[in-house]
């Protein structure tokens, strides 16, 4: 799949999230179920309809994994309040499969290297809301992957 990567400015997006240190060959279990217990403690807590659902890779395997919210809020023991950092961003959009963002992450990396831009270490992706075609026709689902960049110097 040819994945067109560009630059974007975006800003803080607040955060529910279960945080975790996750190997990688754990995530296809641990974002999908970290997602269903972020979307039952929005319930429970009766804060407004989350957004999307995010997953927000950090150093060391440490992950974020939930959905946009609207507002703080005070979490307990195992979904907490965070947010999506804001800054100058290398972007996509990968139309497909999960299993095929892996070549979405790729094109955004192999496009800063050749662009002079520098990864900060910190990348997420943002789940379209399910379409029910998405059932018939996987080529469809969306995934916008971001990767946060250093500043460049003046």
């Amino acid at each position: 799949m040819n994945h067109s990567v560009h630059l974007a400015s975006v800003e803080a997006v607040p955060t529910a999230v279960v945080r975790e240190q996750v190997k990688p060959h754990e995530l296809s279990k641990f974002v999908p179920a970290a997602c269903g217990e972020v979307w039952s403690f929005v319930r429970a807590a009766g804060l407004p309809k989350p957004g999307r659902h995010v997953a927000l890779y950090l150093k060391d395997h440490q992950v974020e994994v939930g959905a946009e919210v609207t507002e703080p809020f005070v979490g307990d023991d195992r979904v907490h309040y965070s947010q999506l950092p804001a800054g100058q961003v290398a972007t996509t959009t990968h139309f497909g499969p999960y299993s095929g963002l892996g070549e979405a992450h790729d094109a955004v990396r192999r496009w800063c290297a050749e662009n002079g831009q520098v990864p900060a270490g910190i990348c997420w992706e943002i789940y379209g809301h399910w379409e029910e075609i998405w059932n018939a026709d996987p080529s469809q689902i969306r995934t916008d992957v971001f990767y946060l960049l250093q500043e460049q110097a003046s």
